[in-house]
């Protein structure tokens, strides 16, 4: 079978063996893996009932915990692991195997990611305690990858935005100096005969090694549908709080508010402090919120919800409108997370808008930006509209 025959009878599936050919070996179980997911029309139900080793199309995975951590053992080693994660994650939701992930030889045989995460966490209340230890696992592997990826630029980020911020042209000791902006600020005053630079201002730190610097809130919605933003939410809530010059809080909703400040120094116990599904009540939370901050003018709050109200819509307004008129800098993150467009309440996030509440879709690679330009007291519209895709934007 030549190259292009192949590809097309992998696209095709079994129906089209006769017309393209045969597949064997590798090729042969690739198409078993991919047959037992998307041929069975998401039932699970194949013909033969096999695992993905066997060698034909329509073989389903049934519901054996077993069988089901064999395929997901044999899909790693034919896939890379971004092609795993979308199978995986398509294997949870076609097949409802989420019964079978609280089985510890499943947990051990899944590619760790955060959609993984968010469904472990979902169940961490009914989650046995065999099968607890494994879960742990992946979701600390998962917070450790995530910790290697975003910790660093959000630090850099973060405190190159501190730095700017509490810059003086008036330092009190020769220690708060900034020497390599002060000579580039004079350098006007460069003296050619004395090889030297006079500076006619200086300019420096106003003690920012001693000082809390920002006050941030992270106020996250835990329903059903903010999964992969509760795990990022979480790892940067830990990243923050570790900044001395941030005071660092995180607060976690339903229709009950749970405050996980305590707990930012474990991300993984933090995650399964959360409790993911049921209702929404913004305005409640918001509430809570306003009686943690007490700097007002030093304070950025960022709301990420998806703006599902199940509360009072207008006092959740009228709270949102007193905090920026108080001075408090309010994000509203619709999500956080590479999920793509999400889905949220336009009337509320238009609402927002009006009130000059920026309400827009952040990844988790942008964060750390959009944190600088918020200490920064930069206008965060304008960034968003820089920075970000015209997704979920207001």
């Amino acid at each position: 079978m030549d190259e292009r025959a192949r590809r097309w009878r992998m696209v095709l599936g079994g129906e089209a063996g006769g017309a393209a050919g045969e597949l064997s070996g590798d090729d042969a179980r690739m198409d078993a893996a991919l047959a037992a997911l998307y041929d069975s029309g998401g039932s699970g139900e194949g013909s033969g009932g096999g695992a993905a080793g066997d060698a034909r199309r329509g073989a389903g995975l049934g519901g054996s915990a077993p069988r089901v951590a064999r395929w997901l053992g044999d899909i790693r080693s034919y896939f890379p692991s971004t092609v795993v994660q979308v199978m995986q994650k398509d294997a949870i939701d076609r097949l409802n195997l989420t019964r079978l992930l609280l089985e510890p030889e499943m947990l051990e045989a899944v590619e760790p990611d955060v959609h993984l995460v968010g469904t472990l966490i979902s169940l961490n209340r009914v989650m046995p305690e065999t099968a607890r230890r494994s879960a742990r696992a992946v979701v600390a592997k998962v917070v450790a990858d995530l910790e290697r990826r975003l910790a660093r630029r959000t630090m850099t980020a973060v405190s190159g935005a501190l730095d700017r911020s509490a810059r003086t042209s008036r330092p009190r000791r020769v220690a708060d100096i900034d020497w390599d902006r002060t000579i580039r600020a004079n350098l006007k005053n460069y003296l050619p005969e004395r090889r030297t630079v006079v500076p006619s201002r200086m300019v420096g730190y106003a003690r920012r090694q001693r000082a809390v610097l920002r006050d941030v809130t992270l106020c996250v919605d835990q329903s059903g549908s903010m999964a992969a933003s509760v795990v990022y939410s979480s790892v940067f809530g830990a990243v923050l709080a570790s900044m001395r010059s941030l005071r660092t809080s995180l607060v976690v909703f339903d229709t009950s508010v749970v405050d996980l400040t305590d707990q930012l120094h474990d991300p993984v116990e933090l995650l399964f402090g959360t409790q993911l599904g049921g209702g929404t009540d913004i305005n409640r939370a918001i509430a809570y919120c306003q009686g943690l901050i007490t700097r007002p003018a030093d304070s950025i709050f960022i709301l990420i919800s998806d703006l599902y109200e199940g509360g009072v819509r207008e006092e959740m307004l009228r709270r949102v409108a007193a905090m920026t008129a108080s001075g408090i800098q309010v994000i509203v993150l619709l999500a956080l997370s590479d999920e793509g467009q999400p889905h949220y309440d336009h009337e509320n996030a238009q609402a927002l808008a009006a009130l000059g509440v920026p309400a827009f879709a952040c990844t988790p690679d942008a964060f750390p930006e959009l944190m600088a330009a918020a200490i920064e007291r930069r206008d965060i519209t304008q960034w968003a509209e820089r920075t970000l895709s015209v997704r979920g934007r207001h």
